[in-house]
C-alpha cells in the first residue's frame, strides 16, 4: 500500500536540498525572495549544509548530496524536502539511498523536471506518495504565479480532493532576467485528445527523466491501475518527443495504463495540440485511452503541484474535461 506523509501545516519546516543542480549558480536576490515566499506560506526554511558545493558537472559530490537527503529524512523538524531545482543527474544517487531510513520516516518530497527520477524512485521503493511541485528558486517569480502557490497548498497542506485545473494564463517566460515586461498568454483550456473515463494511481513526471528508470528496479511497478503524468522541455521536438513515448510504451504494462495527461510544452519545442494529437496516433495501443493535453504542469508557468503515486480520476468527453486528485 501507499505511505503517504503527513500534509504541511503552519510553522512546519521545510529543508531546501539540492539532490541535482548546485543552489550557488543562482542569483542571490533571486533565492531570497524564495525564502520569503515560502515564509509568507506559513513555512519555515531551513537549508542542506552542502547545497552550495558545485563541481565542474553544476552538482555536487554525490556524498554530500546523499549526506543531505539523509539528513533531511532524518530530521523529526523537517517536514518537507524541496529541491533548488532539477537538472540532470539526480539518478545518481538511487543506488546509495537508505531505503529504510525513508521508509521509516515519511515525509514530502516536491520539486520537478530532474527531480522525477528521485521521486518515481522513491515510490516504487518505498511506497512514499512524493510530489511533482514548483522549485525553491521559481518561487521567487512575481508575475503569472499565483495558481502554482495555490496548487502548492491544496495538494500539499488539505487532504481534500482538488482539481488540475487549467490555469487560464500561462507563459513561457525567462522571469529571472526581467520580472516585469515577460508576455503572458491566454490558455486554450485543457483538450481532449481521446475520449473515455480512468482512475489510477498518478507515474511519470518529466519523460526524459522518467525513462532513465526503464529497466533498472526503481522503475515502479505496474501491477495495479496508473496514470501517466508526463511533460518534456525544450530543446525537445515532435521527432525526439515521439521516440521517447515509444520507448516509455515498451516498457510499460499496457494492460494497466488508464489515462495519459501531458503538460504544456514550451514554444520551442512547436509541439501544440494538433502536433501532439498526432503523435498520438502513431500508437494504436492508446485509442482506448482517455488523453488530455495542454495540462498546467511541465517547464512553463504556473505549475500545479500532483502525487506521485497518488489517485487520480480521468473524465475527458465533448462537454467534460476533469483531472480530479482523489488520494493525495
Amino acid at each position: 500500500m501507499p505511505i503517504t506523509p503527513p500534509k504541511l501545516q503552519k510553522g512546519d519546516e521545510v529543508r531546501i536540498l539540492a539532490p541535482s543542480d548546485s543552489m550557488s549558480g543562482f542569483d542571490k536576490q533571486n533565492l531570497e525572495l524564495s525564502k520569503k515566499k515560502l515564509e509568507s506560506l506559513g513555512f519555515k526554511v531551513s537549508y542542506g549544509k552542502n547545497v552550495m558545493e558545485i563541481n565542474n558537472f553544476g552538482t555536487s559530490p554525490v556524498e554530500s548530496r546523499i549526506e543531505d537527503l539523509h539528513q533531511a529524512f532524518a530530521d523529526t523538524n523537517v517536514k518537507m524536502i524541496l529541491p533548488v531545482i532539477g537538472g540532470l543527474h539526480s539518478n545518481q544517487l538511487l543506488s546509495n539511498l537508505n531505503w529504510n531510513l525513508i521508509t521509516n520516516n515519511p515525509k514530502i518530497l516536491g520539486g520537478y523536471s530532474d527531480t522525477s527520477a528521485l521521486q518515481n524512485a522513491i515510490y516504487a521503493k518505498t511506497g512514499l506518495v512524493t510530489y511533482s511541485s514548483i522549485a525553491f528558486v521559481m518561487m521567487a517569480k512575481s508575475r503569472n504565479n499565483q495558481y502554482s502557490f495555490d496548487s502548492f497548498l491544496k495538494c500539499l497542506a488539505s487532504n481534500e480532493p482538488y482539481e488540475i485545473e487549467d490555469s487560464k494564463f500561462w507563459d513561457d517566460s525567462q522571469w529571472w532576467q526581467d520580472q516585469e515586461s515577460y508576455e503572458i498568454f491566454q490558455t486554450s483550456g485543457h483538450v481532449v485528445i481521446n475520449h473515455g473515463h480512468g482512475e489510477g494511481r498518478i507515474l511519470g513526471g518529466n519523460l526524459g527523466t522518467f525513462r532513465l528508470l526503464q529497466g533498472t528496479e526503481f522503475f515502479p511497478n505496474q501491477d495495479t491501475d496508473y496514470i501517466y503524468f508526463l511533460e518534456d522541455c525544450s530543446p525537445i521536438t515532435a521527432k525526439d518527443f515521439l521516440r521517447e513515448l515509444q520507448s516509455l510504451l515498451h516498457a510499460s504494462n499496457l494492460n494497466n495504463l488508464k489515462a495519459i495527461v501531458f503538460g504544456r510544452f514550451q514554444r520551442g519545442s512547436k509541439i501544440d495540440n494538433q502536433t501532439l494529437a498526432e503523435i498520438v496516433n502513431e500508437f494504436p495501443e492508446l485509442n482506448n485511452i482517455p488523453i488530455i493535453a495542454g495540462a498546467s504542469f511541465g517547464h512553463t508557468y504556473p505549475i500545479a503541484t500532483f502525487p506521485i503515486g497518488g489517485q487520480v480520476k480521468i473524465s475527458a468527453t465533448s462537454g467534460v474535461c476533469k483531472i480530479e486528485i482523489i488520494n493525495h
